[in-house]
C-alpha cells in the first residue's frame, strides 16, 4: 500500500563546509528516498543549515560581517554541493527564518502552558572580558580526571570522561584566552521527567516496529537509570538565535530550535506551491496526532540523544505527533583511520568534486551501509577497484560493449521479442532484483549493491559465452545476434533501474541512451523490445589513481589556511522572510570536533616483497561450488563444497556468511582457491584449502569471479 513519508537529514551547521562525514549521511537518505519513491511511496524530502550558536556570532564578528551575512553566503556553498552530490532535496532551508521563530514560538508556548516548563539558577564559567557566558566548547582546561592540558569544558578527548566545566583545572576562556570566573544565571528547562515513562514506550515501539535500531535503545537506557533530569533550553546574551518570548536576553539554545527547522522546512514547502498535489494544509495534517503519515529522521550516532529523547518529548508536549523512525548511521573513516587534515584525507565535498565523479563515492557508500552503526571506512584502494570493476567493468561494460553493432547491424533497434529460453533467463533475473526493494527499504543497500553485481555477472557472463563479436561475422547467425545483444542490453537496463537511487546521474546517462525515462522498479518486469536506443556514449571513466593522490594533496593545501567566508547574495528560494545559512551540522558541537583535528600521520606498511619462487609455491585452482551452506554454531562461517577437477571434491570452510547470507545463491558459482594449503581440523570438521576473496571484512568481502571457460581444478597462472 502506498505510504506518505516525510524525510529529513541531520541540519549541516553554518560554519564549516560540507565534508565527506556529511555525504555519508545526506547520500544514505537520498538514496533511501528515490528508492521509496520507485517503489511507489509519496515522499517530501527537506533540509536545512543549522544557523544559530555562539560560533557563527563569533565567527561573524571575527570577519567583519553580519551572523545573517555569514550564513546566507554558506547555504549558498552548501546548497551547491548537496546539489552537485545528487541529493536531491525539495525544499533546503535555513533556522534562521521566520517559518522557524513562529514554530519555535509556537511550540514553546505549548509547553509552557501544559506545565513542562520550569526556570532555576545554574553556576555557569563568564569571560570577564567578553562579558558572557562561555559555552562549555568555549572552555578549556587541565582534565580533572586524567589530568591532560587544553581539554573541552564537557568532556576529555584523552580519557573519555564527562563532567561540568567549573571542574576543569586551570580553566581558560577559548574567546579570549582570559580565566573565566563563576557567575549566576536563571535559566529555562524543560522538565523530562514529565515524559519519562512516554518516551521508554515509544522507544521500544520503535524498535518493535524497525524504526530505531536495537543498539540504540538499548545505550538510551542508560540515561532513564536515574531519572531523565530537566534541559537546559536557554542561553544567555550574546547570543545569535531566537530571543526567547518574553524573557528579554534569554536566547532558545541552538538544540531548540534545530529539529524544529525540519517542521519549519516541510512547512515552507507546503506553502511554497512548487510540490504538486502539496498545499498548506498538508502540514496540519502531517503533525497531527494519530496521522496515517510518516516522519523518518537520517541522523548519526552521535545526536542520538537530541532525537530520541529531547525532540519527541517537546513534540509530545506541544500536542504533536512524535517521529516514526529515526534511521542512525556510524562515523566516517578513511583508510581506517579519522579524517585527518595532515594526511589529507579530511576531504572537503567541492575538493572531491573538482577531481572525481560524485556517483562514484555514492555507489561506495552503498556498498558499504547497513541498516547497524557500524562505522563505514572510505578505503581509497577499494574505492578505486570497486568503481572499475563494479560500475566501468560490470555495468557499463555490457552497454559499450553491445551498443555499437545494434546500430551497425539493426537499425539502432532492439529486437521485437525474446525466445523463451531468453525471456525465461530475463525473467529469473528480474525477480532476483525485486529483493532490492526491501533492502533499500531496510536501508541494507550494500545487500543490495551485492544481488545487483551478481546479476551483472551473469549478465557479462551471458555475453562472453555468447561472444557477439564473433558472431557478427557470420551472416548465418545474424537473427540470433539481434537477440543476444537485446537480452545483453535488457540486463543493463534491469541494472541501471536498480542502481538509479545510488547513482542518479550515471542512471539518468543510461536511460537517455535508452531512449526512456522509468520512474519506477516495477518497469523492470517486462524487457524493452522492439525500441529504439540511442548512439552510445561513455557513461563512465575509469578512476585513474592519479585522480585519488590529486585529491589528497589538494585536501593537505585547502586546509592549510582558514578559507574566506562565502559571499552572501540576494536570499533564494528557501521560503520564510529571513532566510540564511550554515556549515557544521547538527551533528556538531560549536568548536571543531575531534574528527577535524589534525592528527599525527601515521606510518603505513607497504606489502612484503615477495620473489617469483614464493608465488610459485601457492597453487591456485578454479572451484566450481556444487554446493554452500551455513554452519550451525557459527555466525561467520560457510561450509562450501567444491568440484576442484582432477583433485576432486574439496570441504573449505570460509568466514564470508556476512557477505553472503544466502549461501544456496552460491551455488554453480567458479571461484578461486588455494589447493595446496595444509588441512585445518575444526570443531566442525576439516577445511582443505582457503577461498580467496577481496575486501576489508565483514560484509565487505566479494568472491574472485572467473570466466566461463576456466573449468574445474584449472590452475590459477
Amino acid at each position: 500500500m502506498p505510504r506518505e513519508i516525510l524525510v529529513t537529514s541531520a541540519l549541516p551547521y553554518a560554519n564549516g563546509r560540507i565534508h565527506l562525514g556529511h555525504i555519508v549521511e545526506h547520500v544514505q537518505s537520498d538514496i533511501w528516498v528515490r528508492a521509496m519513491r520507485m517503489a511507489g511511496h509519496t515522499v517530501h524530502y527537506v533540509c536545512a543549515d543549522d544557523a544559530h550558536g555562539t560560533s557563527i556570532m563569533l565567527r561573524a564578528e571575527k570577519e567583519g560581517i553580519t551572523p545573517e551575512a555569514l550564513i546566507e553566503g554558506v547555504w549558498r556553498e552548501h546548497t551547491a554541493d548537496l546539489r552537485d552530490f545528487g541529493v536531491a532535496y525539495d525544499h533546503y532551508s535555513s533556522t534562521h527564518t521566520d517559518t522557524n521563530r513562529e514554530l519555535t514560538y509556537a511550540i514553546w508556548r505549548a509547553l509552557v502552558a501544559n506545565g513542562h516548563t520550569e526556570s532555576k539558577p545554574v553556576e555557569q564559567l563568564y569571560d570577564p572580558e567578553r562579558q558572557m557566558f562561555l559555552p562549555d566548547r568555549f572552555i578549556k582546561g587541565e582534565c580533572p580526571v586524567c589530568h591532560s592540558k587544553d581539554q573541552y569544558g564537557d568532556a576529555c578527548e584523552v580519557c573519555g570522561s564527562t563532567y561540568n566545566p567549573i571542574d576543569l583545572i586551570d580553566p581558560y576562556s577559548v574567546v579570549s584566552g582570559a580565566k573565566p570566573v563563576e557567575k549566576e544565571s536563571l535559566h529555562l528547562f524543560v522538565k523530562l521527567a514529565d515524559f519519562e515513562a512516554l518516551l521508554k514506550n515509544w522507544l521500544e515501539e520503535r524498535r518493535a516496529a524497525g524504526g530505531l535500531q536495537s543498539e540504540v535503545v538499548n545505550k538510551l537506557q542508560e540515561w532513564f537509570a536515574d531519572g531523565l533530569r530537566s534541559w537546559d533550553v536557554s542561553r544567555d546574551a550574546p547570543y545569535f538565535g531566537f530571543e526567547i518570548p518574553d524573557q528579554p536576553g534569554k536566547y532558545f539554545y541552538v538544540w531548540v530550535d534545530a529539529p524544529i527547522g525540519y517542521l519549519a522546512a516541510f512547512k515552507e514547502l507546503c506553502e511554497s506551491g512548487k510540490k504538486p498535489g502539496l498545499t498548506p494544509s498538508d502540514f496540519e495534517r502531517f503533525l497531527h496526532v494519530g496521522s496515517d503519515t510518516e516522519m523518518v529522521h537520517f541522523i548519526g550516532k552521535d545526536i542520538t540523544y537530541f532525537h530520541t529523547l529531547f525532540w519527541p518529548a517537546m513534540l509530545h508536549g506541544a500536542g504533536a505527533r512524535m517521529p516514526t523512525a529515526v534511521n542512525v548511521h556510524g562515523f566516517l573513516t578513511v583508510d581506517g583511520a579519522k579524517m585527518s587534515k595532515s594526511r589529507g584525507t579530511f576531504v572537503n565535498a567541492r575538493t572531491y568534486l573538482e577531481h572525481l565523479d560524485a556517483d562514484y563515492l555514492r555507489y561506495y557508500l552503498a556498498t558499504m551501509l547497513g541498516p547497524t552503526l557500524a562505522d563505514i571506512d572510505l578505503d581509497l584502494k577499494a574505492f578505486e577497484e570497486r568503481v572499475n570493476s563494479h560500475l566501468v567493468g560490470k555495468w557499463v561494460n555490457i552497454a559499450s560493449r553491445c551498443a555499437g553493432f545494434v546500430h551497425k547491424l539493426f537499425d539502432g533497434k532492439l529486437a521485437a521479442g525474446l525466445p523463451a529460453a531468453e525471456r525465461a533467463r530475463y525473467d529469473v533475473a528480474a525477480a532476483k532484483l525485486e529483493a532490492c526493494a526491501a533492502l533499500y527499504e531496510s536501508r541494507d543497500y550494500a545487500a543490495a549493491m551485492r544481488a545487483i553485481i551478481e546479476v551483472a555477472d551473469e549478465a557479462n557472463a551471458y555475453v562472453a559465452e555468447h561472444a557477439p563479436w564473433v558472431m557478427a561475422k557470420d551472416q548465418a547467425k545474424h537473427d540470433e545476434l539481434h537477440v543476444v545483444l537485446t537480452l545483453a542490453l535488457n540486463y543493463f537496463r534491469l541494472l541501471t533501474i536498480w542502481l538509479a537511487p545510488a547513482v542518479p546521474a550515471t542512471a539518468a546517462r543510461a536511460f537517455a541512451f535508452l531512449g526512456e525515462s522509468p520512474t519506477r522498479f516495477d518497469a523492470a518486469r517486462r524487457p524493452l523490445l522492439g525500441h529504439a536506443i540511442q548512439p552510445f556514449k561513455a557513461l563512465a571513466t575509469r578512476i585513474d589513481p592519479s585522480q585519488i593522490t590529486a585529491m589528497i594533496e589538494a585536501s593537505k593545501e585547502s586546509l592549510t589556511a582558514t578559507p574566506p567566508s562565502p559571499q552572501p547574495s540576494p536570499a533564494s528560494g528557501r521560503g520564510g522572510k529571513s532566510a540564511a545559512s550554515g556549515n557544521h551540522t547538527m551533528n556538531d558541537t560549536s568548536a571543531p570536533s575531534q574528527s577535524s583535528a589534525a592528527s599525527p600521520e601515521p606510518r603505513v606498511p607497504g606489502p612484503e616483497i615477495i620473489s617469483i619462487d614464493d608465488f610459485a609455491r601457492l597453487d591456485l585452482r578454479i572451484g566450481k561450488v556444487v554446493a554452500c551452506e551455513s554452519v550451525d554454531g557459527s555466525d561467520k562461517l560457510l561450509r562450501f563444497e567444491l568440484d576442484a577437477g582432477e583433485l576432486g571434491k574439496r570441504q573449505i570452510f570460509s568466514g564470508i556468511k556476512a557477505a553472503y547470507p544466502e549461501p544456496a545463491r552460491l551455488v554453480g558459482r567458479s571461484v578461486v582457491f588455494i589447493a595446496n594449503l595444509a588441512p585445518r581440523k575444526m570443531r566442525f570438521g576439516v577445511s582443505e584449502g582457503m577461498i580467496l576473496s577481496a575486501g576489508t571484512g565483514g560484509n565487505d568481502l566479494f568472491l574472485l569471479d572467473a570466466d566461463p571457460g576456466a573449468l574445474p581444478g584449472a590452475t590459477v597462472k
